[in-house]
């Protein structure tokens, strides 16, 4: 970026924070110029407050270590200036260079039996690459489409919902659910690269991502090589998958009429059609789009759904969504959604662990406070919807858990539970519930 652009733009931008005021400089500059490359951005990275808000957003995320087994405690014990002080020494220096990424497996929700590898960076490239992200994400940001919603400022899944719902209750009842499969660790590192050099000619930053994309991983038995996909589990990760899935946006939004309305959120999307033979051309493209990046659509959890009158329906961001006859108006369907049976597989399991036996010796109230934040951040999520029943299913749950729990406490027999310990105890210990929470942001989409 050039000094004009630094000096002058930034006065344009008094009242917010200098990270803050630098992204703005930056949208404003690719926005006004859809043809610009930015050719100066790698110095940015090395800014001292641009990398105190990465290492902010690093320690707040807290995150396990890398391979060098530095944790974010460590870093704060040894002094977060002089860590800051010597990244950024490194950078303008070139003397930065990215440790492979720790593999790690964890088991996939609802799914113990299957694992998810992940690839987690050092904490000190944790820290570049959300400085990074803090440069580059403004730049992209300028071109990104409304189709796109996961990992962006200002966006949320509840948003791609909303879209779904408005397109399906004006008459677009047909929907290609789709999976990319492997999506972050199958994207091919030259067309990522491309797209990225199409905003970005900055050789340093071009070499930085290059070298992210390549770490490697080490694993127990010994060093792996990465010659595809995007460090999964790295703050850079998205962004990246952002930019390459930003083709398919184009794509869809430039032939809307013919393919249908693209909902996207990250890895995740849909197709709202308006006949199933509008959806199989929305999955024939959507193949050869993705095939250029490299990736491939699940053919076994890829399909065609008829959401007309209730005939079908589909699981996304852990909704299930089908169509509804109107208790007010019937003979009219309208899209309803409520938590998916993984999600709900899923709370149960939790909330199985928080009640567990084991914890029988412990203060009840400590169990309900624990307990209450696992519940009041699956409900704020789901409460969007017509999740109404299924809240009312868990709230059950949890008071049959907890009864159960307190028999054991006490040494109490036999199968009333409930009985035992009614309605108001369960008012009295203050457990949170879930019924009753439900928010609907209006009745039906306009038709």
């Amino acid at each position: 970026m050039s000094a004009e652009i630094s000096a002058r733009s930034v006065r344009h931008t008094e009242g917010v924070g200098p990270v803050r005021a630098l992204q703005r400089v930056l949208y404003r500059a690719a926005k006004s110029d859809r043809g610009r490359r930015f050719h100066a951005v790698f110095g940015q990275v090395a800014l001292s407050d641009v990398l105190w808000q990465a290492w902010s957003d690093v320690a707040f995320n807290h995150g396990a270590p890398g391979v060098d087994g530095m944790t974010v405690e460590a870093v704060e014990a040894g002094g977060v200036n002089e860590f800051l002080d010597g990244l950024a020494a490194e950078l303008a220096t070139g003397a930065y260079r990215c440790q492979p990424l720790r593999r790690v497996l964890i088991p996939k929700p609802g799914r113990p039996d299957e694992f998810r590898p992940l690839g987690i960076p050092t904490v000190r490239d944790r820290v570049v690459m959300t400085a990074a992200k803090i440069v580059l994400e403004p730049i992209f940001e300028a071109d990104f489409l409304p189709v796109s919603h996961g990992f962006r400022p200002r966006r949320s899944a509840h948003d791609a919902l909303e879209v779904i719902r408005g397109e399906v209750n004006g008459g677009r009842r047909w929907v290609l659910d789709a999976d990319v499969r492997d999506c972050f660790g199958s994207i091919d590192h030259d067309a990522l690269m491309r797209l990225v050099e199409v905003r970005v000619s900055d050789r340093r930053m071009l070499k930085l991502l290059r070298a992210w994309l390549r770490a490697g991983i080490l694993e127990p038995g010994g060093f792996v090589p990465t010659g595809r996909g995007t460090p999964q589990g790295s703050p850079i990760s998205p962004p990246l998958a952002n930019i390459a899935l930003h083709t398919l946006d184009v794509e869809f939004d430039a032939r809307r009429s013919e393919l249908g309305v693209l909902v996207r959120y990250a890895d995740d999307f849909v197709v709202v059609c308006s006949s199933r033979r509008q959806a199989h051309r929305a999955r024939q493209r959507a193949e050869e789009v993705l095939g250029r990046l490299g990736l491939v659509i699940h053919p076994d959890k890829t399909g065609i759904r008829d959401l007309s009158r209730g005939r079908d329906g589909f699981d996304f961001l852990g909704f299930h969504l089908r169509m509804r006859e109107s208790p007010r108006w019937p003979g009219r369907f309208y899209l309803n959604r409520w938590p998916s049976t993984k999600a709900m597989t899923r709370i149960r399991q939790r909330i199985r662990e928080l009640t567990a036996r084991g914890l029988a010796g412990a203060p009840i109230e400590w169990v309900v406070e624990r307990l209450n934040l696992t519940l009041r951040g699956w409900g704020n999520y789901f409460r969007w919807g017509n999740s109404n029943r299924k809240f009312h299913d868990i709230d059950s749950y949890v008071h049959w858990r907890l009864a159960k729990l307190a028999s054991v406490k006490h040494g109490q027999r036999g199968r009333g539970w409930a009985g035992r310990y009614d309605h108001a105890w369960i008012d009295r210990l203050g457990v949170h519930q879930l019924t009753g929470t439900v928010r609907y942001r209006q009745a039906h989409a306009t038709r």
